[in-house]
């Protein structure tokens, strides 16, 4: 892209007033971007209304900082070819993105360019996850870059970030194994505690945001941002998740997409499965190991010649404990959270006894610690 092309595209998508729709009208209507802003305003108002004809005549006053701005990021990319602008005009567009009805005017991405898209898989859920979501979280990410998958989140605290790592962790060589679609401007990483976590992504992955440089975490773009994950994936998957968690958002514009939902169930008494099990009532498919989603991907009309390694149910299937069935307290436990006193109900120890026991099995990652006094079995990590 030529500075001036790079230019005209981020006029057009820094203009006010003029959203994604508009900016598509006048695409259809003109050509390219400096087409449109050589039209008078009686062609421009053919298209869109007076107000935004009138935006499109004058320069926004930002333009000049943002495109000497994106010209040095993408300059500065090393290796070179590590960054780009992609626009609706580009070839290398994603083509799952480019078939919704909401598609970014332009696209940054920084990392692995990919010659073509992956097939992905999205794995989505609570920023505040029960030790079980997060571990579920990386080994079905693990097993899915295993598998050939790209594994698409949004680089949230939580789930998002255990599922890029899983997938870091699982995937070949040369493999793209994981997209993060963020909701600040790529010279910007957030949350801050992922600044490493990004760094990796960067050298094995990709980092993708519609927003220009410089743009920060503000609370509407990440809800905005979860139709790129979706659109990026054959399907999503929703590993734990609140009732208003905006991972239900991305699930149901997959669904809108004609994409698949899965969705992990969890203890009833847990707030981070609600969300999931309200997902499995509206017809999200419930999966319990990973081996479950790639099953479904490679039914008819999936994508069988892209998933390799794919092993057993059994290989996929998360862990429970290597002595857990010869372990009566593990057994007590069960899978919900369970308080100290229904612990001594119903084994008979002591509570000293019980209390010495379970930092055992908290310390070999069998058990976890919840707030409230809440103890729950986990698998291990």
């Amino acid at each position: 892209m030529q500075r001036a092309e790079l230019a005209a595209w981020l006029r057009l998508a820094l203009t006010p007033d003029v959203g994604n729709t508009a900016a598509r009208r006048l695409l259809a209507a003109f050509g390219l971007p400096r087409a449109v802003f050589e039209q008078p305003a009686a062609s421009l108002e053919q298209v869109v209304s007076p107000a935004i004809a009138t935006s499109l005549r004058t320069e926004p006053p930002q333009l000049a900082t943002q495109v000497d701005a994106t010209w040095r990021w993408l300059e500065a990319a090393e290796p070179p070819g590590t960054r780009q602008v992609l626009t609706l005009a580009d070839s290398a567009y994603p083509p799952g993105l480019l078939q919704t009805e909401d598609p970014p005017l332009m696209l940054y991405v920084m990392g692995r360019i990919p010659g073509a898209w992956p097939v992905g898989i999205a794995v989505v859920g609570s920023r505040n996850p029960t030790q079980q979501g997060l571990d579920n979280a990386r080994q079905f990410s693990r097993s899915f870059a295993q598998a050939g998958l790209t594994v698409v989140s949004g680089l949230a605290l939580g789930v998002d970030g255990a599922a890029h790592d899983g997938a870091l962790q699982g995937a070949a060589a040369g493999q793209l194994a994981t997209i993060a679609v963020v909701g600040t401007g790529l010279d910007r990483v957030y949350p801050r505690q992922h600044l490493e976590l990004a760094r990796r992504i960067a050298e094995h992955g990709l980092l993708v945001s519609e927003y220009p440089l410089g743009t920060p975490p503000l609370g509407p773009n990440f809800p905005r941002r979860n139709r790129i994950i979706s659109a990026l994936s054959q399907g999503t998957v929703v590993v734990e998740a609140a009732l208003k968690s905006g991972s239900l958002i991305t699930a149901r514009q997959a669904a809108e997409q004609g994409r698949e939902v899965f969705a992990i169930p969890g203890s009833i008494h847990s707030p981070q499965s609600r969300g999931c099990h309200w997902l499995l009532k509206q017809g999200a498919k419930l999966v319990e190991c990973a081996q479950d989603v790639l099953e479904e991907l490679r039914g008819p009309g999936g994508h069988q010649h892209q998933l390799t390694g794919m092993g057993s149910r059994e290989e996929t299937a998360t862990p429970v404990g290597n002595d857990a069935p010869e372990d009566s307290l593990l057994e007590a436990l069960g899978f919900d959270p369970v308080t100290i006193d229904a612990l001594v109900a119903r084994t008979g120890m002591a509570p000293a006894d019980l209390q010495a026991r379970l930092l055992e099995l908290e310390l070999d990652g069998e058990v976890a610690r919840l707030p409230g006094g809440l103890f729950q079995r986990v698998g291990a990590g």
